[in-house]
């Protein structure tokens, strides 16, 4: 029995929107894409049993010959690594989202310039009050705004687009954690070398 060529891509639901961009305009039809919950960032040590469910309904339904893993370590303390281990599968580089847009090493240049970095990507400044601000209850405790971001400098919007509104936003959320601006424009870095890499293309 020949095995299926279809590969499924298990991601974080932030990075749902690029996933899908990539692969459609690449021509990338061997993924499927599945998507976890992008709030369970708010509680990763939930992400490694979700991802084993993910991944043994998968391997049951004898529909694709890969899986891959849309995801760093995402705050899990290296569990979700044990969970992919022992299972096979290959995920993103990096221990999250900013460092593998950025590049690992263009990420520790920023670190290292400025530990107090708070970053951003398109989909967290889409999503910017609901994630951070209410998902942080500060539109109810605007007092907790020290506690969560007194050790940061500045804010650094990693953008994946050229996008003026994505931009002006960006700066607005700035002002409100009272965090000085910068924006880095990176694309897609190492997402998109993850998925060409897994895609069956050639060249």
């Amino acid at each position: 029995m020949t095995a299926p060529e279809k590969t499924l891509i298990i991601a974080c639901g932030a990075l749902a929107r690029e996933i899908s961009w990539l692969i459609e305009i690449n021509g990338w039809d061997r993924f499927d894409v599945t998507c976890l919950p992008a709030n369970l960032h708010n509680r990763p040590q939930w992400i490694p049993s979700r991802m084993q469910e993910k991944i043994s309904a998968a391997k049951k339904s004898g529909k694709y010959g890969k899986i891959v893993v849309g995801y760093g370590d995402c705050g899990t303390g290296g569990e979700l690594d044990q969970v992919l281990e022992a299972e096979g599968i290959e995920r993103l580089p990096g221990a999250h989202c900013y460092e593998f847009y950025a590049t690992t090493k263009d990420f520790d240049i920023m670190v290292d310039d400025e530990i107090g970095s708070f970053f951003l990507t398109d989909y967290l400044v889409r999503f910017f009050d609901s994630l951070i601000i209410k998902g942080l209850a500060l539109d109810r405790h605007p007092e907790l705004l020290p506690d969560y971001f007194g050790a940061y400098n500045r804010l650094v919007y990693l953008a994946q687009t050229e996008d003026e509104a994505l931009d002006i936003k960006a700066q607005k959320a700035a002002t409100r954690l009272g965090l000085e601006y910068h924006k880095r424009f990176t694309g897609y870095g190492d997402l998109a070398g993850f998925l060409e890499r897994h895609s069956g293309a050639g060249g």
